[in-house]
Order: structure tokens, then sequence, then C-alpha cells
């Protein structure tokens, strides 16, 4: 069944010696639909042995429960309401979660928060939205998986009133700056870090940032379909689609740049995934 060969980027001679973990991948999004089973088979072949499929809503975090019943073991899932949807949250949808959330498969609560920068629900709905997930990561003692854009100190300040009560806590799909990193750190939380890092245009700050990330707080993920690395030397599968395969490659840069062999990172990046997440 997993025929399927990994691409062909240097980063992948790797991906046979160590395992690796993508804590966030989109796969229930329609960019999947045509070759969602491929993707997956394609991932795992590249060494990619467990991946953690993001809810974004009360839908696509049931989807992504149903598709870890396809492949136990090597996906497991989160059950949130992005900030993105924080107006459609309401007590049924506070109720949901709490129901989706105690299924075998989901291993975090998310992917919450707060995003200003393009406001698509009000800011009063995302904190309504986002105080309701941090009271139900505290409930089910499960991890709670972040979400924050142009919104750092109210998020903090949300995420210190409970930070006692919570779990453990990853800014998913980090793309700030250094002073950022040390503030999250602070709260004792762990940083996702993902391809933005391979952007020449825009990964400036990240890069300056992952130096100050200790090894044991840092976890990998793609986030795919989204952010696909810009410096792959052959063309993605899908024009400008990203997918958990390339996460090897995203592990080489980001350890290019913590000035650690990238098979270390992606031991311990990996130890880290499976504690965090309990796997």
């Amino acid at each position: 069944m997993l025929q399927d060969k990994p691409p062909g980027h240097s980063a992948v001679i790797i991906s046979y010696m160590v395992e690796y973990i993508d804590i966030g991948v989109n796969l229930t999004g329609s960019s999947f639909s045509e070759d969602r089973d491929e993707v997956i088979h394609r991932a795992l072949a590249a060494g990619v042995r467990q991946m953690v499929v993001t809810g974004t809503d009360i839908g696509h975090s049931q989807s992504a429960i149903d598709l870890c019943q396809q492949y136990p073991g090597s996906l497991y899932s989160t059950a949130g309401v992005h900030p993105h949807h924080a107006d459609e949250y309401t007590s049924d949808t506070a109720r949901l979660l709490r129901e989706l959330s105690e299924h075998e498969s989901v291993v975090a609560i998310g992917e919450c928060g707060l995003d200003f920068n393009r406001n698509f629900s009000t800011p009063d709905n995302q904190r309504r939205a986002f105080e309701s997930q941090l009271e139900l990561a505290v409930a089910s003692k499960k991890p709670v998986f972040l979400h924050q854009r142009d919104a750092h100190d109210e998020f903090v300040g949300m995420i210190a009133q409970c930070r006692t009560q919570l779990g453990n806590a990853v800014a998913h799909c980090f793309t700030g700056s250094a002073a950022e990193v040390i503030d999250y750190l602070e709260m004792d939380m762990y940083i996702g870090v993902t391809g933005w890092i391979c952007d020449e245009r825009r990964g400036g700050d990240l890069r300056q940032a992952v130096k100050e990330i200790p090894v044991e707080r840092i976890l990998l993920e793609t986030d795919a379909p989204y952010l696909l690395p810009r410096d792959l030397n052959e063309k993605p599968v899908i024009s400008r689609r990203n997918e958990p395969c390339y996460l090897p490659h995203i592990c080489a840069v980001v350890a290019r740049y913590m000035d650690i062999a990238p098979e270390e990172l992606a031991r311990v990046s990996t130890e880290n995934a499976r504690k965090f997440f309990s796997l």
C-alpha cells in the first residue's frame, strides 16, 4: 500500500533514519479531496509516521475524527473553532466540542485563539470563543493548540489568566519575533514552526526567533496545504500546495538556523510531540 516515493529533495535522505511527527496538517480541507489517501501515504513514506489533523470548526473537527479512524496510530486530531469562525460559536458549539473532545483520537483542544489581522469574526466573539475553549482544555485536561495573529498582548493576557490550570500549550504556526518566543517560553509553552522559515521574503523574523527556542520546546509542522516551502528543489505534487511529506525539508532548514544537526532536531522534536500529545 505504501509504494509512494517521497519527494526528491536532499532532506529526504534523513527520513529513512529518523521519524517525524507533523503536529498540524489540515487534511480535511478541500485541497486534499481528490488525493487524500495518496497524500497520507507519501507522508508515511517520507518518514512522517504520525500527523495531527487540525480541527478548525465543528464540521472539520468531526471530519478529522472520521479520518483518524481510517488510520489508527498514524493520525490523531484536534477539536476546536478557529478565531475566523468565532461568530458562529454558540452554546451548542461548546456542547458539541465537549462531546468531540472525548473521542480517543482527539489529542488537543483547538485550533483556537485570536486573529485581529483580518477580523473575519468580531474581536468580542473571538475573545468569547477563545475563553470557552481554554475552559474546555482545562476541564478535559488536554493540551491546547493555539493560533495568534496581530493579537499578541491580549492573547498572552488571556492565557495568563488560566495558565496554572492549563496543561501543555503550543503556539501553532509561529511566525513572530524573538521577543514573542521569550514571552511564550516564560509561560512554559511550546513553539510550532512551519515552512514559513523557508520564505526569503517574510521569514526573517522567524529565522532569528528559532535561535531562542530550546530544543526541548520546539515542535515541527507543515500547516499543509498552506505555507509550501519556497525553497523546495522540485515542483510540488499539486502546484502551490503544501503536503506533510515536506516536513523533513522544513526540519533541515529549521536545524540550520538553530545550529543543530537535522537528525538531532528530528529526533528531539518527535520526542517533544509524543510527550506533548501523549502519543
